[in-house]
């Protein structure tokens, strides 16, 4: 038994090492030069009122983990612009047993959004399209299961937007240093 708490230590200590010297990194860290992130208000094309400042609200609970990447509603001295429309949402689509009961709520969400440098006017990440769904499933149906729903779907758009923009801003620091070292 010795023997196998030392072979998984030795496994243990070899897997952090590699994990230390492969260039692996944090996806949700950026530490790069600072930078900002102009977001305006996203265009509502549904009847849920209020859906676009729940997502500025919840990317800005996102980009508060960064340090040095900052979400802002003023376009002034910002680096980047984050653009986006709710194109259209379904609420609910229940699904129902066999007798004729709903037992769970599908919430449907499309969104679009680009990513694009002011700086030099490239489109650094444009998501035509996307749709986003999330499940609620309880014995009695109600209208607080849309909204469980529609919060985490709120939550899924928001994370992956964020570590979108992470990505692409580390891959354009990547791709031109020099270039992206300055600001305007």
């Amino acid at each position: 038994m010795k023997r196998a708490h030392c072979g998984f230590f030795v496994f243990l200590f070899l897997s952090v090492c590699l994990l230390a010297g492969c260039g692996y990194y944090f996806p949700h860290m950026y530490e790069g030069p600072e930078r900002v992130v102009y977001m305006p208000n996203w265009e509502n094309r549904t009847n849920k009122l209020g859906l676009d400042n729940r997502i500025y609200q919840s990317l800005s609970r996102w980009f508060q983990k960064s340090d040095v990447v900052k979400l802002t509603k003023e376009r002034t001295n910002a680096d980047y612009i984050l653009a986006g429309e709710i194109v259209d949402i379904d609420l609910p689509s229940v699904s129902w047993d066999g007798v004729t009961r709903a037992t769970g709520i599908n919430v449907k969400l499309i969104v679009r959004y680009v990513l694009k440098d002011l700086n030099t006017g490239e489109i650094v990440w444009e998501v035509p399209g996307k749709l986003y769904t999330a499940d609620y499933t309880e014995k009695r149906v109600s209208a607080a299961g849309d909204e469980i729903a529609l919060r985490e779907i709120v939550d899924d758009i928001s994370e992956e937007i964020y570590l979108g923009t992470l990505h692409r801003i580390r891959r354009q620091l990547q791709a031109a240093p020099d270039q992206t070292l300055s600001r305007k």
